[in-house]
């Protein structure tokens, strides 16, 4: 691997995301889940100069000393920041400004990358590379929840490519009772929560190779789903009440047609391609109306060798816990998990968003079961 020219591929994709923005749209924060696109930009910026380049380049000079309260995310060890909800607030630094701060990093970083990296920097730096890409799906379904919440349904860009076909005909997979083994098995990159990999005992069951599609989820709206306590937890039946939810994010009925908002602007929902922007609630809800369930993460783990996955987030039946042997690293860097791994659902796969490559079978997503801002499908089990 060259490292110089991996990094600059890297950062460049992230700037690539935002070419299509207008100045406006890089500051807004609509809600506390969604970072302005300049946040993002400044954090995987700081992230780099604040564990990379101020202690393993001698000499280094911050661009501006107060960018580390404003773009630390949540590294208590790393000192105070602004809270999350105050990112839109932040006028100051301006886009340009952060992008002074992108090329800044960047020239110091191919100084840096030029010379012997030793096997303690090498694991940063893979570490670094993995975190920008994170952001850059992030920077994506954040900026279709910027416009897509903009009254006026403004395209993100017109050549952005879903990569989604459609549903294939729906099908299923048996796998056998037994032990099995799961987590991360290689000399290649992954995070520290993918890790050991150990054994687990599955029961019989069978699971669906394809997604469910939005004509199949409509048929569940149709049916009353949403009105129905029955189908849902007593928490997701609560979070249907107070926040009158009816359809999947984005969903718009208008005159009786359905529409969504897609990167391409608002569209007629196209009912083959799978469903997607449902929170955990909506996948459990559903699987129970189909008598059926979501799969744990161990068995998606298993069978996810037999079908293609890729296109959305998969909602598993597992909570976020960490794998026996688990261990926080030390200082700053072991806040990255490890921290986060209580009352948050386990997501598998991939979604179109996600950077090509950085997809891996092993890859443990996690978000709280109310958000849908994600591209997230669902996957039956029983």
């Amino acid at each position: 691997m060259n490292l110089v020219n991996e990094y600059l591929k890297i950062r460049k994709y992230s700037e690539e995301i935002c070419e299509p923005l207008q100045t406006e749209d890089y500051v807004v924060q609509p809600i506390v889940d969604v970072s302005p696109p300049k946040w993002h930009l400044g954090h995987t910026t700081w992230f780099f100069e604040t564990f990379i380049l101020k202690p393993y380049s001698a000499g280094y000079q911050e661009f501006n000393e107060d960018y580390n309260y404003v773009f630390n995310s949540y590294y208590e060890t790393v000192g105070a920041r602004v809270i999350r909800t105050d990112r839109g607030n932040l006028s100051r630094p301006s886009v340009n400004e952060v992008y002074q701060y992108r090329a800044y990093v960047d020239e110091a970083m191919t100084r840096l990358l030029a010379c012997a990296v030793d096997e303690k920097l090498m694991e940063l730096l893979l570490l670094g590379f993995n975190h920008e890409q994170q952001h850059q799906e992030l920077l994506l379904t954040d900026i279709k929840y910027i416009l897509g919440n903009n009254p006026l349904f403004p395209a993100y860009s017109r050549n952005w490519k879903d990569k989604t076909d459609g549903v294939s005909a729906v099908d299923a997979i048996n796998i056998s009772e037994g032990v099995y083994e799961v987590g991360y098995q290689g000399d290649g990159f992954c995070f520290d929560n993918e890790l050991s990999r150990h054994k687990v005992y599955l029961q019989d069951f069978s699971i669906s190779t394809s997604l469910v599609t939005n004509e199949e989820y409509l048929d569940f709206i149709i049916a009353g789903g949403y009105q129905n306590f029955i189908y849902w937890h007593a928490e997701g039946w609560d979070w249907v009440k107070n926040n009158q939810i009816k359809a999947p994010l984005y969903w718009n009925e208008i005159n009786d047609t359905w529409f969504n908002y897609t990167l391409h602007g608002l569209r007629h929902i196209d009912f083959k391609a799978p469903v997607t922007h449902v929170s955990y609630y909506e996948a459990y809800a559903y699987a129970s109306w189909k008598g059926m369930r979501l799969p744990t993460e161990f068995e998606w783990e298993i069978a996810a060798r037999q079908f293609s996955w890729g296109k959305r987030w998969e909602w598993t039946e597992s909570a976020y816990l960490p794998y026996p042997g688990f261990n926080k690293a030390p200082g700053a860097i072991g806040e990255y998990n490890g921290k986060f791994m209580v009352n948050q659902k386990v997501l598998r796969g991939a979604s179109v968003a996600t950077p090509e490559g950085h997809e891996r079978l092993t890859y443990r997503n996690f978000f709280h079961p109310h958000l849908r801002w994600q591209f997230t499908g669902i996957r039956l089990a029983k």
